[in-house]
Parts: C-alpha cells; structure tokens; sequence
C-alpha cells in the first residue's frame, strides 16, 4: 500500500531559527517552504525533511535520519568537520572505529547531533 509513496522524515527541535541555520548552512539542505513559526521543510536529494519546534526535541534517542554518501563518507565527514560538527564514537558489536569511522563488513558508518541532541548518521550503503 505505502511501498510505492515517498516518505518523508520529521525532526523536532527547540527553536526553529538555530535549526534552519544549521540544516542550511551546516549541512547545506535547501529549504522548500514553511509553515509560519511553527516548521521549514527541506529538500535533501529527492527526499523531504520537515523541521518543526517542540518541547519533545532532543528526546529521540536513535537515529533520525540517514544520509548514504556511499564511498565519499570520510570526505563528508572531513566538510561536516569543516563547519564544526562534532561526530559521536559508540562501542558497537562487530563494528570497529577508524577515526570517526565505524567499520562492520561493507559497510561504514558515522553519527552526529544537530542542535538539539537528534541523531543523524552518515552510511556508506
């Protein structure tokens, strides 16, 4: 039924105007529109990404939303770093960390946090 409709992810944050810095000028999304105060949408590849202000933001405490780079991840690693974003290190069963790296098999893997603590990652695949 829904396998063939695009979905969209929702991020929720603290103040709306710090997020919209932060999607557009740190991680380089396009905003699309917007709905008042209250949220901005995004546009990343063919995906929407809608950022809205809630006293909830920050309390997800697994990933919101993957972005696969495939092999270019360290470069996108090295531009995120660039503009000052922070990467999180974790103990992952049969993954092992090179840099800001984790490794399991194929595939690489690297997390980060916007403004408010919600978890975003990077992928290889």
């Amino acid at each position: 039924m829904l396998g063939d409709i695009d979905a969209a992810a929702n991020i929720a944050v603290k103040n709306l105007d710090a997020a919209k810095k932060f999607y557009e000028d740190t991680l380089g999304l396009k905003q699309v529109g917007a709905e008042g105060q209250e949220l901005i949408v995004f546009r990343s590849g063919t995906s929407t990404i809608y950022v809205y202000e809630s006293q909830y933001a920050g309390t997800n405490q697994a990933t919101a939303i993957t972005w696969v780079v495939g092999e270019d991840i360290e470069n996108v690693i090295r531009r995120l770093k660039d503009k000052g974003v922070t990467f999180e290190h974790y103990d992952i069963p049969d993954m092992t960390r090179q840099g800001d790296v984790h490794v399991g098999g194929n595939m690489k893997v690297a997390w980060f946090k916007d403004l408010d603590g919600n978890l975003l990652n990077l992928a290889s695949r």
